[in-house]
């Protein structure tokens, strides 16, 4: 099939590029085909964000959003921000001690599952074309220039064979291929690698990110409250931040963002989650309400410093899948949804001529980014991460301060970090050890009963999407150096070390349990483990994440 534009990913980016290019389109009465591949068996079923919307972008490409039903209902009301001194112990900072970026006024709660799927209505109403459950396995490479994707086989065995119900995949070509596939996508990170993207960038530095749903009594539950805090029960060495939003319909989300640059390989991250939740201030939101969703997702929070080249022969990277989020503010959607309409203006500029056969370089792309808000953004916030971490939360937290509140994050200095967040583990002999508390199944969990509750599935009997360089190096290296961390680091119990019928340690990969966080991908040791597609429509269904 050939379109003139395929995008890859239908989140907030992706979707604002079909709608800008359409929007276009419409207005110099020219046809363009463009569509939207999504592997999540709907659009949004793989959309997890916090999420406190900063409704800039949105006004820009529907400035009659909210007449039309846009699901951005909840404004925010009222900020708390807290240092946790202690898993008792809590103290709220004044607004002056904090970087003006955590200030949420003019902002709305939102589930961005639901927004994106309001996004996707407007696209297809314009004349978009939308295939959920549509996995992009492979980019289409043919003399350096990309040419579009080719969709997974489904179908196939363990083995990769075809089974009955085998449906080849198939190869959508376009003159253009825009890559929104979120955080770590899979194709993105091929692309930087094949075309050398991120040659003049810092390393992109990640985070994981934790959520959680709760429906609780009305008077617990105060509409557009905003609590975020920092500390407990992190600590020097894990550097990171909580949050608990008052959304719409007496729900609030709770959540623990953890930094990837994490040097104990003893560390639990969704233990650390499960233990945030007890600390009183969040407690007592949650005692006698009903958990009824749970989810994570990576971040992607270089900021400026790890933006790669965001162009390419025959194609863009958007969004999050090149690092747009601005992590002084914690939030990505807006920057997202802003780098998607650039991207379709840059495009629709070059396709006006019917005649043009695509496959260049649209290198304007970078000036479009620089000439935007967008790019003041990044650029006010580019030390913001960095800070964090050279010199810790409190004193990295009191330069964020200074500078985004006193100097606005002009200061004429750039802070880079140029670690890999996953070469910053060390031996297990040389970490200390953690002892974590069981679950009480009232606050805190097991990792099963909540992947359970992220609706996760797969085809069973399909090729496993978790490919590993070296099947010998999780026991023989990563075992036996850092306790084997994967056990550890994925928030879903995909990876374990069981023992054989002899004694021996085995590696096992429960690849049905996989919420596609990427985590995997991005904190091994030895970066061994790869993530790939699995058939489209596998994965998380999240509801309204």
């Amino acid at each position: 099939m050939e379109f003139d534009v395929v995008i890859v990913g239908a989140g907030p980016a992706g979707l604002s590029t079909a709608i800008r290019l359409m929007q276009q389109a419409k207005a110099a009465s020219q046809e363009l085909m463009v569509c939207v591949v999504e592997k999540g068996s709907e659009v949004g079923a793989h959309i997890l964000s916090g999420a406190v919307f900063e409704p800039k972008a949105l006004q820009e490409l529907f400035p009659d959003w909210q007449n039309m039903g846009a699901p951005v209902t909840t404004p925010v009301t009222h900020d708390d921000i807290y240092l946790f001194k202690s898993d008792e112990n809590a103290t709220k900072l004044p607004h002056f001690s904090v970087p003006k970026t955590m200030h949420n006024s003019g902002n709305y709660i939102v589930s961005m599952g639901n927004v994106c799927r309001w996004l996707a209505e407007q696209a297809e109403q314009l004349g978009v074309e939308i295939f959920p459950g549509f996995a992009a396995s492979e980019v289409i490479i043919e003399d350096d220039v990309v040419k579009g994707i080719l969709i997974g086989d489904m179908g196939l065995d363990k083995q990769g064979q075809p089974k009955d119900s085998y449906v080849p995949g198939m190869e959508l070509r376009a003159k253009y291929t825009v890559f929104a596939e979120g955080c770590r996508g899979h194709l993105g990170k091929q692309l930087i690698n094949h075309f050398s993207l991120d040659k003049d960038s810092s390393p992109q530095h990640y985070a994981l990110g934790f959520k959680e749903i709760w429906d609780v009594s009305a008077d617990k539950h105060h509409a557009g409250l905003v609590v975020h805090s920092a500390g407990w029960p992190l600590n020097k060495e894990t550097s990171g931040g909580g949050y608990l939003y008052h959304a719409e319909n007496q729900q609030i989300v709770v959540g623990l963002i953890i930094d990837l640059n994490y040097s104990n390989p003893h560390i639990n991250l969704f233990e650390e989650f499960q233990r945030y939740k007890q600390h009183p201030v969040i407690k007592q939101y949650l005692t006698g309400a009903k958990r009824i969703s749970y989810g994570a997702r990576a971040i992607a929070k270089g900021g400026l410093n790890s933006l790669p080249k965001m162009s390419f022969n025959g194609g863009l990277l958007v969004g999050c899948d090149a690092g747009t989020l601005n992590f002084a503010k914690i939030k990505g959607n807006h920057t997202a949804m802003k780098s998607g309409m650039l991207a379709a203006e840059t495009l629709f500029a070059e396709l006006k001529d019917p005649e043009t056969l695509g496959g260049k370089d649209l290198s304007q792309f970078a000036d479009a980014i620089k000439n935007s808000w967008l790019y003041d953004e990044l650029y006010s916030s580019r030390n913001f991460g960095p800070a964090m971490h050279k010199f810790g939360t409190f004193w990295g937290g009191a330069f964020n301060t200074l500078d985004q509140n006193w100097f606005g994050g002009k200061l004429p200095f750039t802070l880079k970090d140029n670690s890999l967040d996953y070469a910053q583990m060390k031996p297990s002999n040389e970490a200390k050890p953690i002892s974590y508390p069981k679950p009480d199944n009232v606050i805190s969990f097991d990792r099963l009963s909540s992947v359970y509750l992220s609706n996760t599935n797969h085809e069973e009997i399909q090729p496993c999407h978790l490919k590993l360089k070296d099947s010998s190096i999780p026991i023989t290296v990563n075992l036996a150096v850092y306790d084997e961390p994967a056990q550890r680091y994925c928030p879903a119990g995909v990876y374990e070390v069981i023992t054989d019928e002899s004694n021996q340690p085995q590696f096992h990969i429960n690849a049905q349990n996989c919420i596609h966080c990427k985590t995997c991908d991005i904190k091994d040791p030895s970066q061994n483990i790869t993530w790939v597609t699995p058939e489209g429509g596998g994965g998380p269904n999240y509801p309204n994440m």
